[in-house]
């Protein structure tokens, strides 16, 4: 055949990569937890630049490449990347992947489908739906209601817009949003997820139309804000529509206080909705579900597993309370597709309450990691996680030079700064402003050193709408299992590279 001809691997060779890439990801320290005091570094931090001439990333091949030069190709690639599963990579809102849901997504990948018919995803269907089911109960939602897997946590809050929108102009789907006889607003804290603007923006509903309500210092959405807001945009002449409230701040983790938001949304008849992308792990403890007393009284809720519980990425859940709304605002009635004489029952052929075509199946991952670990075993996890958050803010909030910028923190986000011995103050000189200016540039110097060392990578941000500039924001997930030796590094660390900039500068 022509392609044996013009081709160095025949079909088992092909497939071999597969029989080595488990091999290959644990040497390069990409699986499993090593021991070792020697483990790689977090990342091996190279600029741009430099990244290009050390990996030959055009794809100008003209022949086949030997097998050789793929594994190559890979370990460069692994080589270069950051260990998210390294126990010290605490800089995003994610980290390490649970085995399982990486089992579950190498299933995903190897099947190969998509999640819009039962014809093509028999088994991937009616797990999704009991993943949803599920959730469902989990937060306290009707088991009437609905819900769907989407591409990220952006995705679902968009999706919450659209059937919120939907609820309040029905008509919206044939006329669009031009020609309204009054704008529609839509409400979220200021300290929410930037997808909320993002969203308003795509969906036709103006940025002029989002209201950001102010926070307490908590980062709490403020409820009488809130509904002075509300009364505002009434007065305006213009039509609320929507109420974003948050279970988890990204920087602060902060959750809303959702009985009186719904209070408020019930006597304006808004939608409100619950983004708990990230504190609706909080729901899998006991101990810590009062985080989110309220969220059931939600006409709809977000919640990524992929963040603290460390489903692979992507795993993100929306749920509604009236099933059905998502099909009816959202189908397009493909006939090629969604044939009505099937010889199925084709109420499982779920693609069209969806916004996408092609859709994958990441429902398998958080599936079989609840069929692996159980109610017991994910709870454990995330009562660890919190644990051990709570053990970083007891160090940050006693030790010498480090400053809380929270007395108490609601998740597991715990945000400080770290003042080095040569720049500490005195009762009778009190700070600056040039002086907090200059911590704030030292934070970013302490990251840069730990990035380029390779040590440990934790996120620095600042709150300008609180008027703070940057501090460290240390997120503490369920995977890899976090210890009091993993935070305690983390702050050793911040000391010794903190202290090593006086030596350097010499501030004398």
């Amino acid at each position: 055949m022509n392609n044996g001809t013009h081709n160095k691997h025949d079909a088992s060779d092909e497939w071999a990569m597969l029989d080595r890439i488990y091999r290959i990801l644990t040497e390069e320290g990409y699986l499993g937890g090593s021991t070792s005091t020697e483990r790689p570094p977090v990342v091996k931090f190279e600029h741009p630049a430099e990244l290009k001439r050390l990996i030959h990333f055009p794809m100008d091949e003209k022949e086949p490449s030997s097998e050789a030069t793929i594994e190559q190709i890979i370990r460069q690639v692994l080589h270069y990347s950051v260990r998210t599963g390294h126990p010290h990579f605490h800089n995003q809102l994610f980290a390490g992947v649970d085995p399982y849901g990486l089992t579950g997504s190498w299933i995903t990948e190897a099947l190969n489908t998509s999640q819009y018919t039962f014809e093509v995803g028999p088994t991937c269907t009616l797990i999704e739906n009991a993943v949803i089911e599920k959730c469902l109960q989990l937060f306290g939602f009707p088991a009437t209601g609905d819900g769907i897997l989407c591409p990220g946590g952006s995705m679902s809050n968009m999706y919450a817009i659209v059937a919120a929108r939907f609820r309040a102009v029905p008509d919206v789907k044939r006329t669009g949003v031009t020609n309204l006889p009054e704008p529609l607003v839509a409400f979220t804290s200021e300290d929410a997820h930037y997808s909320i603007t993002k969203a308003v923006h795509w969906l036709g509903i103006g940025l002029n139309n989002l209201i950001k309500v102010k926070t307490d210092r908590g980062g709490r959405m403020i409820p009488e804000e809130l509904e002075r807001a509300i009364e505002s945009v009434i007065a305006s002449g213009r039509r609320p529509f929507f109420v974003n409230a948050t279970a988890g701040t990204t920087v602060l983790g902060a959750f809303d206080d959702f009985t009186a938001i719904a209070d408020i949304c019930a006597r304006y008849a808004l939608w409100l909705h619950v983004d708990a992308c990230l504190g609706g792990t909080a729901i899998l403890s006991r101990s810590h579900r009062h985080l989110l007393a309220g969220v059931q009284r939600a006409h709809s809720l977000a919640w990524n597993p992929h963040k603290t519980l460390g489903a692979p990425l992507q795993c993100s859940v929306l749920v509604v309370q009236e099933r059905g709304l998502l099909h009816e605002c959202n189908a397009a009635n493909a006939d090629y597709l969604f044939q009505q004489d099937k010889f199925y029952d084709i109420s499982y052929d779920t693609g069209d309450k969806s916004v996408q075509c092609g859709r994958k199946v990441d429902a398998i991952k958080f599936w079989l990691m609840y069929k692996a670990r159980g109610e017991t075993g994910l709870e454990a996890l995330v009562d660890n996680a919190f644990e051990c958050s709570r053990y970083l803010h007891e160090l940050v909030r006693t030790r010498a030079g480090f400053r809380s910028v929270l007395t108490e923190f609601q998740y597991t986000n715990i945000s400080f700064w770290y003042v080095p011995s040569w720049m500490r103050w005195t009762q009778e000189e009190p700070p600056t402003d040039r002086w907090w200016q200059r911590l704030y540039a030292v934070t970013v110097d302490i990251k840069e050193r730990m990035v380029m060392r390779g040590t440990a990578l934790v996120g620095y941000v600042p709150l300008l709408h609180k008027g703070i500039g940057n501090f460290f924001r240390m997120v503490v997930t369920c995977h890899p299992r976090p210890t009091r030796e993993s935070m305690l590094f983390i702050v050793d660390e911040i000391e010794r590279i903190g202290e090593s900039l006086g030596k350097e500068n010499n501030p004398k």
